[in-house]
């Protein structure tokens, strides 16, 4: 797509935005209900874009993508004229008489820039927040996951005109050239490397932007533990979508005292999830691409595979690996897998754990199994991290009254539910004063007013 006609489609969403159609609250939900209806109705042509992208199954496709787009539409129509409302707020003693309130404002024209992981979940919640929020928004899906960015295109022009909701596609010349316009707000979700140069661009124009990234989520392991459960909770959160998720477990540190017993339960529930033949299973997804499978299958030969290793580079399949690592300088150590492989390491002591973790600072998720609150508390209140669970994994996304976002390396801004519609508002803040009493202390001439005024401030 040329330069030109991609500032010609923000010059018209600036019009459109200003024309004040997007801020009314009934046109809001309005966008809101059509945008539900029409992912209703594309629901098939979703799930097998997502089958040809991923191989995803169904299952997964409908609960962490077009299930999960429906409850955030839900949430939000039914919340949406509370978080829109005035707020008012108190005003301190020396602004009387005074009220103060804050209304929020959406930034304008927003920009979206998708994963492919989960290219519809992804893509659509973060674009309910603006839409929520008043704002106009362009929306760049992810060239990697082609079937599902065609999708996105059918449903958004479906449902809305193109100066109020765009969508752009294309590789990184375009995502370049995206970055170049004079945007309100941007939306990026995607790897720290890129999110950096995003960050830079923005900040050249002063752009806000919420950054949602990723990094390497640890899963500690502790002794106390229901072994079976945790086994399958693990199993689960690790080789769902084929591990291709920012809140995966990226590695485990299990405490060296229940570790074999850690790996009999992972081998008896990966073959009860996937049978002895993953490859042959209808609930195990494939890799993007062929750059991400080579990227993977170096990674297996830097341990001692414990489960699966099986590798079949025509089919994009890498069987679900646990796989035990002792140099913590290896690549699959240093960098987000982002795939079936699982590296374990094992420990003898918190004071170890927290300086494993401290190796790959700011992690996107966090998960601690342990029957032990205060071993769970220790590490939860002594290690930064996005968001996590105790005794579960990926759960918390889930929750729609918590934010999810990252810290640092894997972040900065959070959404879902209101954090979403916080994501694309501006606070602004209004105090106003009537005529009926104006305090003369603060005009010239001052003399030794300050004496009075500290006495005032100072109570």
């Amino acid at each position: 797509m040329k330069e030109s006609k991609i500032m010609g489609i923000v010059t018209k969403q600036k019009e459109f935005f200003f024309s004040g159609k997007s801020r009314d609250l009934r046109f809001r939900l309005n966008s809101l209900k059509k945008l539900k209806d029409t992912i209703i109705k594309n629901e098939q042509a979703i799930v097998e874009a997502l089958e040809k992208d991923l191989k995803k199954p169904r299952l997964e496709s409908y609960t962490s993508e077009i299930g999960f787009i429906i409850s955030e539409i839900n949430y939000s129509m039914k919340n949406l004229n509370k978080w829109a409302r005035r707020e008012s707020v108190k005003s301190p003693l020396n602004l009387f008489p005074s009220r103060s309130y804050i209304i929020k404002e959406p930034y304008g024209v927003a920009l979206i820039i998708g994963p492919w992981n989960y290219p519809f979940q992804l893509t659509m919640v973060p674009l309910i927040g603006a839409i929520a929020a008043g704002n106009c928004c362009v929306v760049k899906p992810s060239e990697l996951s082609r079937e599902s960015a065609g999708v996105i295109r059918k449903i958004i022009y479906e449902a809305f005109d193109m100066p109020y909701i765009t969508v752009v596609e294309g590789g990184i010349e375009v995502s370049e050239c995206l970055l170049e316009q004079n945007f309100d707000k941007i939306f990026f979700t995607g790897s720290p490397s890129v999110g950096k140069i995003v960050m830079e661009k923005a900040a050249r124009k002063l752009i806000p932007v919420t950054l949602e990234l990723g990094g390497k989520s640890p899963c500690i392991v502790d002794k106390k533990i229901d072994i079976d459960i945790a086994a399958k909770r693990i199993l689960w959160g690790k080789f769902f979508n084929a591990g291709q998720t920012c809140v995966a477990p990226d590695y485990l540190l299990v405490n060296n005292e229940i570790k074999e017993a850690l790996y009999d339960s992972f081998k008896k529930w990966l073959s009860v999830f996937f049978t002895e033949h993953p490859e042959n299973s209808p609930d195990f997804s494939r890799i993007i691409n062929k750059s991400h499978f080579i990227r993977l299958k170096n990674y297996v030969k830097e341990g001692k595979i414990i489960i699966g290793g099986q590798l079949n580079e025509s089919e994009l399949y890498i069987a679900p690996t646990i796989i035990e690592v002792s140099d913590m300088n290896s690549p699959m150590m240093q960098e987000e897998i982002f795939g079936p492989i699982l590296p374990v390491v094992s420990y003898s002591g918190l004071e170890e754990v927290k300086r494993i973790i401290r190796l790959n600072p700011n992690p996107l998720g966090f998960y601690i199994f342990s029957n032990d609150k205060k071993i769970a508390e220790q590490l939860i209140l002594n290690i930064p991290f996005g968001g996590g669970c105790v005794n579960d994994t990926l759960s918390h996304l889930q929750n729609q009254h918590l934010p999810f976002g990252g810290i640092g390396n894997s972040g900065i801004g959070n959404y879902h539910g209101k954090y979403s519609f916080d994501a694309f508002s501006h606070r602004k803040s209004i105090l106003e004063k009537g005529y009926a009493f104006d305090l003369s202390m603060k005009y010239p001439p001052y003399k030794n007013k300050h004496v009075y005024l500290k006495k005032l401030l100072l109570k």
